[in-house]
């Protein structure tokens, strides 16, 4: 009797580590980053003194928020295991747009059209929809893969642009675009409120509605999906206007913030947009992560990039840092789905 209850223990033992080390497998795409983000901040605020202040976590929160904003809409396309190479050139051209339909000061040699603020922004806004339910129909109705459509629209996005701006800049934009992208209350910036904002919007979309069910459904198995009578070309034009809306309103809030509109402007933010989504732990193969990861990947790259500053080190070997740290996020991204398939096999 002893010994067949000795022997059970190290079997129920072998059971309780096999299913822990199961959840901790499947839960890798989620720990890795959270791990990642405590290390980064541990190595900084132990290497600058400066680093670990409110200012500095202030000043954080300010330099991702326009990333935070793009990669919002980003979030949804890569959960439906798509891509959207056009958001950085959208943001710019709907900057561009909003600062062109503003009265410009008479130095700034720019033949533009000017209208009241509520009519450069909606106009904007349209253009920036408009150019993502042309993403939305290459890839549904045309079929199209989305890589190769949206890299047609990153260039006609950035024609757009140029062909607006024909090289000059551009500073003013309408008053409540001035103020969220560079206006402040009670100390707080408000761009960052406006970040927060939507994140927490493309969170509670994606947890609690149906459409943000089916966007899962969508990106986890698409042939399941339309076997279950879901209208999966909806979904997918779906997507990829919000990502062009939330990169516009992005880009709108950058031109404010930075002061102001000129071409390629944007240029660094698709890397940005995409290894924060990435970098926090959303699957490339749809259907896993989500809005909390791209939090965290924000988080990430702004300390990354913030505390690199602190400690003064060789711009050039901050890119190749972050160059490191993308490659590693993507290693544990494909490793996590092959963990997956292995699973379900």
């Amino acid at each position: 009797m002893a010994s067949s209850e000795g022997a059970t223990v190290p079997a129920a033992d072998r059971k309780r580590s096999q299913r822990i080390g199961a959840m901790l497998r499947s839960q890798m795409r989620n720990i890795a980053p959270f791990l990642t983000l405590i290390f980064l901040t541990g190595f900084f605020v132990a290497t600058s003194p400066s680093f670990a202040t409110i200012d500095n976590v202030a000043n954080i929160l300010t330099q991702v928020s326009v990333t935070g904003i793009i990669a919002v809409g980003l979030t949804f396309v890569i959960l439906c295991a798509e891509i959207d190479l056009s958001i950085a050139s959208v943001a710019n051209v709907t900057g561009i747009a909003v600062a062109y339909f503003t009265q410009q000061e008479s130095y700034v040699n720019i033949a533009n059209f000017p209208m009241a603020g509520w009519a450069a922004i909606l106009l904007a806004l349209v253009l920036c929809a408009l150019l993502g339910l042309v993403n939305a129909l290459g890839l549904t109705l045309i079929g199209i893969p989305s890589f190769i459509m949206t890299l047609a629209m990153m260039q006609i996005a950035s024609g757009i642009s140029a062909l607006l701006v024909r090289g000059q800049i551009a500073y003013k934009v309408p008053n409540l675009v001035t103020t969220l992208g560079s206006s402040s209350i009670g100390g707080v910036p408000w761009i960052v409120i406006v970040a927060a904002v939507m994140l927490l919007g493309g969170h509670l979309v994606l947890t609690y509605t149906r459409f943000g069910r089916y966007v899962y459904m969508v990106g986890g198995n698409r042939e399941a999906a339309e076997y279950s009578g879901l209208n999966v070309n909806l979904i997918l034009g779906s997507v990829m206007v919000i990502a062009a809306v939330c990169s516009g309103i992005g880009g709108m809030l950058g031109v404010a913030h930075f002061g102001s509109a000129q071409q390629n402007e944007f240029d660094t933010y698709l890397l940005d947009s995409i290894a924060a989504v990435v970098v926090g732990g959303t699957s490339l193969f749809g259907g896993r992560g989500g809005i909390g990861n791209t939090i965290v990947g924000l988080f990430v790259l702004g300390v990354l990039n913030n505390g690199l500053d602190h400690i003064n080190i060789d711009s050039f070997l901050k890119i190749l840092i972050r160059g490191l740290i993308l490659l590693a996020a993507l290693v544990i991204n494909v490793y996590a789905q092959r963990l997956r398939a292995r699973t379900v096999e």
